[in-house]
């Protein structure tokens, strides 16, 4: 059975002990209710009006006169007329189909599993929706164990959530439910108890103990090379936990190969340092000390000579490479072999957890308890036949009007915060480069050959920036709930999805604004000297400019500073403000002896799950599966932080699930919803965006153009590339006092990054042929490589079946007997039924007639 609590708050916890006291003497695992007396005694005998005698209840009243517990029985009765109604599936014969599945090598896993009682649970059944006339046709051994905990846990909701509590001579019938008088806050909570301590077994042997099973072989993080017990999670849990466990754990494997891959062509970049032409003459006093710079900013920035940007432009070069391609492309196929092999296992799970057949329309039909009191006009359901709450049309439009304004006002602000930063950028950069120049005699000559003034920039411009992220989320979470409110959708489930566009979108645009500027905008529309291109037109902030070795760099720091952090925050979060608020809640009650503090009252004292406890964590997964898929091209590195974020996470979740949350509500999923659709559009995105960003972000084109083109060498490399891509100013033309310690006497011209004829020439400053060509060159990249990727992307999605041939040939095998045995258990009821009639006959007959004279 299931332990559940309903509390109204009372200003001490002592007069719960001698209850619980009370109750822990009865030593039996049933269902109980904490209740508050006299606000909601009608749903406790509405309650027991219409369902006993299948409930039996013992009731016991605190010291304070307000709060007592209510112990609810649910024996067989009950969860057999429920799995009825439920149409839940119990097992009516032992599979047969023999599992030719070995896997090769497979003492290789040995180090991985975990004990097979915590594994395999139950024997694999062929099973059928449950039918209590025909009891006797299922695989009954023990009743009192048939239903899983986290079946009974959903059976016993089920009834509370549909028990009224109007009494008769009142004519309000819509007054049903635990879920309304929650919200209407006659109670404060309402929740099963877990079945033991997670530190130690409990005393009594009947009880499994599997929250201490779950803590010792998954919670704690010392197994996080261990495999998952997914069924047991699922046995204590119920199905929508354990699919999400299911993902995440499968997400984490899958990353494992585009971490390994991806730290491959890291180590490649890192090995061909000294192939890395461009980069050596950047650093050579030759070629790069001799190449004097165009100032980057018009007041404080003054003429630099190239060879300062060497660091930056071998760092570039980790992440700049050929290799870049290659991942890129392989990112992009192994987006789609991830989603069609999840497809694959999450049928496997289906079938496994008996969802084959799983229906979402009673969590469709149900009305959420806002829903029903907000909304005061009534109209005949179609469906159910009887009167229900509806939301007139003006109403609603207006509402969805009203809240999507405010969801595109939100963006705006985002936008605008991301604008703000580029203008801190422009600001500031200008005054890390007269600092960095007026204290070279300081200390800061100790950094200055590593840090550059746009390192400097892009570091606290990437930190900045993030603190404005975690902020804004912080607000619109608060924001989102509120509009979603608003709204007054009709069930939980439209509830949830509105709520997920809203936070989704907010968030893409959030999180990855910054990276699309730098990754897109940055450098792409900056003019030349003399004829800048300035932000708000004529305010004298420039638009910012790449440095010689690229923006990818930049790209890399800033997808590296949010990522990174938003990881660390959210991890340190999810652990640490449950274990406080719950170390702040219990602190009375830890004075007191182990007896006097029951089993309900320590789970009272635990935070709620929630009932989008899940929607937060799928979330925070989703928007770094952006990270690692959208961007993915100037960072290698993102799958393997992504690998180790998700290896801490799983069991983070876990650990919080089973030590300081409340036991949630047990429920059915079939699947990931509609996450599976963003994460399919995310993978489709992707493969643009990396595109985009090898094609105009990195320096992979204009290195090939020229090597094939441009080189004035007969040799196939790249010597003479830094002096190709760099066009020429004359300073004459623009600046009149020029400084001498600046610049020497004789210099007359500084270089600036583009493909711009000379001033010498007839069409001075206008792009030169060679930009054009690789223009071409990159947009015939895009082309080509979408097709390509987008072509292996669904050859592969075709290839690879959504559902495995063995679990299709298992389904089929179940439906066939189903019909074959329920066909023979009908037909020997009807011989047994017809043989005993028939036996009846004969004897009424031979008690009628009259015997024969002798």
């Amino acid at each position: 059975g299931s332990l559940w609590g309903f509390e109204q708050p009372v200003p001490t916890l002592l007069p719960w002990f001698r209850i619980g006291r009370y109750l822990q003497q009865s030593g039996s695992p049933e269902p109980r209710l904490l209740v508050e007396k006299g606000v909601s005694i009608a749903f406790r005998d509405q309650l027991i009006k219409s369902i006993i005698p299948l409930l039996g209840f013992r009731e016991q009243t605190s010291e304070d006169g307000k709060t007592y517990f209510v112990k609810i029985h649910a024996p067989w009765e009950v969860l057999a007329t429920y799995a009825d109604v439920l149409k839940i599936k119990v097992p009516f014969k032992v599979n047969d189909i023999p599992d030719n599945s070995e896997i090769p090598m497979n003492w290789l896993s040995t180090p991985f599993r975990l004990p097979e009682h915590i594994m395999n649970p139950e024997p694999d059944y062929f099973t059928a929706p449950f039918n209590k006339s025909k009891s006797d046709f299922f695989l009954i051994e023990d009743k009192e164990t048939f239903f899983p905990p986290s079946t009974r846990n959903r059976i016993v909701y089920y009834i509370l959530a549909r028990c009224p509590y109007f009494k008769d001579e009142c004519g309000d019938r819509d007054k049903k439910g635990i879920k309304r008088l929650l919200n209407n806050g006659t109670y404060t909570a309402a929740f099963p108890l877990h079945d033991s301590r997670y530190w130690t077994k409990s005393k009594d042997p009947n009880c499994e103990s599997e929250r201490f099973n779950l803590y010792k072989y998954w919670a704690k993080f010392f197994c996080f090379f261990k495999e998952q017990p997914l069924n047991l999670v699922r046995k204590y849990y119920g199905e929508k936990i354990g699919i999400y466990f299911a993902w995440l754990g499968f997400y984490t494997e899958m990353l494992f190969f585009a971490a390994v891959v991806g730290t491959i062509c890291f180590v490649y970049g890192f090995l061909t340092y000294d192939d890395n032409e461009w980069s050596k003459e950047i650093c050579s006093e030759e070629i790069g000390g001799n190449i004097v710079m165009c100032p980057l900013c018009d007041q404080k920035c003054t003429y630099w000579r190239l060879n300062i940007t060497c660091n930056s432009s071998w760092q570039s070069h980790l992440f700049d490479n050929v290799a870049t391609v290659f991942f890129a492309i392989f990112m992009g196929i192994w987006v789609t072999l991830f989603l069609e092999f999840w497809k694959r296992r999450q049928a496997r799970l289906e079938y496994e957890w008996d969802l084959v057949d799983f229906e979402e329309e009673q969590q469709q039909l149900q009305l959420r308890p806002e829903y029903e009191t907000k909304c005061t006009n009534r109209k005949l359901n179609r469906i159910t036949q009887e009167m229900e709450p509806y939301l007139p049309i003006t109403s609603k439009c207006a509402r969805i009007c009203l809240s999507g304004a405010t969801v595109l006002l939100w963006i705006s602000l985002i936008i605008a915060c991301i604008i703000g930063v580029i203008a801190y950028r422009l600001a500031v950069y200008a005054s890390f480069a007269s600092i960095m120049k007026n204290n070279t005699a300081t200390n800061l000559d100790v950094v200055a050959p590593y840090v550059t003034p746009q390192l400097a920039t892009s570091v606290t411009a990437s930190c900045i920036n993030f603190v404005i992220i975690m902020i804004l989320n912080l607000l619109y979470e608060r924001v989102a709930i509120k509009i979603t409110d608003m709204e007054i959708p009709k069930t939980h489930l439209e509830y949830e999805n509105k709520l997920t566009v809203k936070m989704f979108l907010f968030q893409f645009v959030n999180y990855y604004s910054s990276c699309f500027y730098v990754a897109f905008f940055k450098g792409k529309f900056v003019g030349y000297p003399g004829n800048y291109t300035y932000m708000f037109g004529s305010s004298k902030l420039r638009n910012e400019e790449c440095e010689p070795g690229g923006c990818l760099i930049e790209l890399t720091t800033q997808l590296v500073i949010v990522m990174t952090g938003k990881q660390v925050w959210g991890n340190i979060q999810e652990a640490l403000v449950p274990w406080l608020m719950n170390w702040w809640g219990s602190r009375k009650a830890r004075s007191h002896p182990e007896s006097l503090y029951s089993r309900w009252e320590q789970d009272y004292d635990l935070q709620g799950f929630g009932q989008l406890g899940l929607f937060y964590e799928y979330l925070e997964m989703v928007i770094q599966f952006g990270f690692i898929t959208l961007f993915v091209a100037s960072f290698p590195l993102a799958p393997l932080l992504a690998l180790i974020n998700n290896i801490i996470e799983v069991r983070v979740d876990a650990w919080k699930l089973t030590t300081q949350f409340r036991r949630p509500v047990a429920a059915k999923a079939h699947s990931i919803g509609a996450w599976e659709e963003i994460l399919g559009g995310m993978a489709v995105l992707s493969v643009v965006t990396n595109a985009f960003i090898v094609a105009f972000t990195s320096d992979m084109i204009p290195r090939l153009v020229y090597m094939y083109a441009y080189r004035t060498h007969d040799e196939l490399n790249m010597k003479g590339y830094i002096n190709n891509s760099l066009s020429v100013f004359n300073i004459s033309h623009l600046f009149k006092n020029l400084q001498e310690n600046e610049i020497p006497d004789v210099l007359l011209l500084c270089r600036y990054r583009d493909y711009r004829y000379p001033p010498d020439d007839k069409k001075r400053y206008e792009h030169n042929m060679q930009f054009w060509h690789i223009l071409a060159a990159k947009l015939a990249f895009i082309i080509i490589m979408e097709h390509v990727v987008f072509m292996v992307k669904f050859f592969v999605a075709w290839m690879i079946p959504d559902v495995p041939s063995d679990v299709r040939a298992r389904v089929k095998r179940e439906r066939y007997l189903v019909q074959e045995y329920l066909h023979n258990y009908e037909v020997e009821k009807l011989k047994i039924q017809h043989i005993f009639l028939l036996y009846a006959h004969i004897g009424l007959d031979s008690f009628c007639r009259p015997k024969p004279d002798m």
